[in-house]
């Protein structure tokens, strides 16, 4: 056989290639957001985050509202893995109380000789597993005393309250407050685009000219003016719920758009006119056949959309125009770390920062995996 001859027994179509051309839209997608390692590590570190969330009362050890002014500041407590006798051992020093006596300040130090034992599954103080179940089983604390008096893995605030358990409390918080706010964000631009694109005409025009006015007010100033309008008087749960409202209202407008511009191309398709004629609504063209058509591309928007949401709830609350104590978030703690003294007294306030960029860098990571796998032919 000579070199450019063909080898008549070859298959026509590789095994591969057959695989890709059965394969639906939904495996196109997957196999190739495996290929993108960066964006595969960050959907574990954005799920870890949300188990965090989903379980915050049963990883936190410490009743996080609890105040003890005469343990402010104190430095976080390391966990010494092995005992004295050099076998593996966690546990942590028992906190020690001693007055200065020219300024009659109470400190405290760890003290050696009284060491606490740390067990998984231990007890603490009574919470409700998802609002349901009461309990008082912590994934760990200490076994021989209690928490407050020993367990303080990043410190204390200024009023002594732990600052690990507030972390984990205000990251379901945060989190969930980013979740439901692109929610209602997807439902408002999916809606809003989907009519804008399908309709056209007047109502075209009117919904354009919302979003356009809307982008055009800068965003520090909008989230001022509808912050300020939140009475003081109402509780944590309504302030949740009004800022949940306020991130919602000013983020479907970038979704919308995208959404409007692919209903203009997809409306004039043989299926959308076969709908028409087959006597669908409008509604059900869009959820139905539309939406499903780019589903992919919107759950990438989405995707890129919550650390917005996230970013928008940490800065409302940071500038005291958000959540307010006794809420916890992750804007609410930075608070304490807003001015130089309290972080030259107590540097590790600024811990509050690490989640927020972490879950930041991650959300953003997992989008770019997931534009690129919603389109498996690109």
């Amino acid at each position: 056989m000579s070199a450019g001859a063909i080898d008549a027994d070859a298959p026509l179509i590789t095994e591969a290639e057959t695989r890709v051309a059965v394969a639906t839209q939904r495996q196109l997608i997957w196999w190739r957001f495996k290929k993108h390692r960066l964006a595969v590590v960050s959907a574990a570190i954005v799920l870890a985050f949300y188990i965090v969330a989903a379980f915050a009362d049963f990883i936190s050890y410490s009743e996080p509202f609890d105040t003890l002014a005469a343990r402010s500041y104190i430095p976080p407590q390391p966990i010494h893995l092995f005992d004295a006798e050099g076998h593996f051992h966690p546990q942590v020093y028992a906190l020690k109380g001693k007055r200065d006596l020219r300024t009659f300040k109470l400190s405290y130090a760890p003290d050696p000789s009284d060491p606490r034992d740390l067990a998984l599954f231990a007890h603490g103080y009574p919470y409700r597993l998802f609002g349901l179940f009461p309990t008082y089983i912590h994934l760990f604390g200490v076994s021989n005393g209690n928490a407050t008096d020993a367990l303080y893995l990043f410190g204390t605030d200024q009023l002594g309250r732990d600052v690990f358990s507030r972390l984990v409390l205000a990251t379901r918080t945060s989190l969930t407050i980013g979740l439901v706010s692109v929610a209602l964000s997807l439902v408002l631009g999916v809606l809003l685009g989907g009519i804008s694109g399908l309709y056209g005409g007047w109502v075209d025009t009117v919904i354009q000219r919302v979003i356009e006015i809307l982008r055009s007010i800068p965003t520090i100033p909008l989230w001022m003016g509808l912050a300020a309008a939140i009475p003081t008087s109402w509780s944590p749960e309504q302030v949740y719920f009004a800022i949940t409202i306020i991130i919602s209202l000013i983020g479907w407008t970038e979704l919308a758009r995208v959404v409007r511009g692919r209903f203009l191309a997809l409306r004039e398709e043989d299926f959308i006119v076969a709908a028409e004629l087959a006597g669908a609504s409008r509604l059900r063209i869009i959820f139905k056949h539309m939406v499903p058509s780019f589903l992919s591309h919107i759950i990438a928007a989405t995707s890129l959309a919550l650390p917005a949401m996230i970013i928008s709830e940490t800065t409302l609350s940071f500038l005291g125009l958000g959540l307010r104590p006794p809420a916890i978030s992750w804007g609410v703690m930075l608070q304490d770390a807003q001015n130089l003294e309290t972080l030259g007294l107590a540097p590790w306030l600024l811990i509050a920062a690490v989640p927020v960029i972490i879950v930041i860098l991650a959300f953003n990571f997992l989008g770019d995996g997931l534009r690129d796998a919603a389109d498996p032919y690109g």
